[in-house]
């Protein structure tokens, strides 16, 4: 069983492999001319030019927060297998919240040309939110709720169909990009960004609107879940992990947006205000995390006697 819980964690990061591999195509060309003093590891694997120690580390923190995010839904995983209260101890809005700011992180960073790693993580959030849900829905299933859960499901059908379509447009390969055929699209905006009479062009301004919907999102998904631990005194059945490694995986996520060294041209002003919608849902989130996390302290006691009596009941049904 827990083959299958890794293997559907990693199986995300395969998706990310192959589009990596589908950027790689003349790398040494477009290195020699484009990033001539980088790293050739992160060209050729991330597309990235990273040309100094703030670059690196913007790149390995990146990459932490992947491998964060990565991880942080196996112990959801388990205690969910273990306690069959999912549905319970998770709002269904918060898994929405979530799904909904990651599609729309998704098809934002796309369309305003974020950075490589803000894109493969984006595809990530989806592929994992996606089978959170899942899970979720299959123990819902079987506690026999469906009556009550009727709207909630529908409500995550369209959500599902739409974050399944925007990952399945995403990655239909090179041909997707007919206008860049030899550089990422993560550095077209700052390619451009040299010269200050240009503007954001009108999809750029799409994507920084659906990635500021998507920061709106983030926040308001933590809402409903703080609520319902509140509502049930308790936190049994979510994992803190899970909420751990969230808090690691935005901070980690945030920061290496803020180390990365913006191209010529552009100010760090600029750099910044092309990205407050990515910083806002990943940094502006910690304070929400952080009540979450209070209430696992402070519902400690309640959620280990409800362990115990459970286990007590158990018990007492075996003999």
């Amino acid at each position: 069983m827990w083959y299958f819980f890794i293997l559907i964690n990693i199986m995300p990061l395969s998706v990310v492999s192959w589009r990596i591999g589908l950027f790689s195509n003349n790398s040494n060309d477009n290195f020699t001319s484009l990033c001539p003093n980088g790293s050739v590891w992160i060209w050729e694997g991330l597309k990235e030019c990273a040309v100094d120690g703030r670059d690196m580390a913007s790149v390995y923190l990146g990459l932490l927060s992947i491998v964060c995010f990565m991880f942080s839904s196996i112990p959801q995983y388990y205690r969910s297998w273990k306690s069959k209260n999912m549905d319970e101890a998770l709002s269904i809005w918060f898994l929405l919240g979530w799904l909904g700011g990651d599609s729309c992180n998704l098809i934002g960073s796309f369309l305003a040309d974020q950075l490589p790693l803000q894109i493969y993580t984006a595809v990530y959030y989806v592929v994992a939110d996606l089978l959170m849900l899942a899970l979720y829905l299959y123990f819902s299933k079987m506690r026999s709720k469906a009556t009550q859960s009727g709207n909630s499901i529908n409500s995550v059908a369209v959500i599902l169909l739409i974050g399944g379509s925007a990952s399945f447009f995403l990655f239909q390969g090179n041909d997707f990009y007919p206008d860049v055929p030899s550089t990422f699209r993560g550095r077209t905006l700052l390619t451009v960004s040299a010269d200050h009479s240009k503007e954001f062009t009108r999809k750029q301004i799409i994507g920084f609107t659906i990635g500021s919907f998507s920061s709106l999102l983030y926040l308001c998904s933590r809402i409903p879940q703080i609520y319902t631990n509140f509502k049930r005194k308790s936190t049994k059945g979510l994992s803190y992990f899970l909420i751990a490694l969230v808090i690691l995986g935005n901070a980690t996520y945030g920061v290496s947006v803020l180390l990365k060294n913006p191209d010529r041209g552009q100010t760090e002003r600029d750099y910044i205000v092309h990205h407050i919608p990515w910083l806002i849902g990943s940094l502006g989130t910690l304070s929400l995390d952080f009540i979450i996390s209070i209430q696992f302290l402070v519902y400690l006691n309640q959620t280990t006697d409800d362990e115990q009596t459970t286990s007590l009941l158990d018990h007492s049904s075996c003999t």
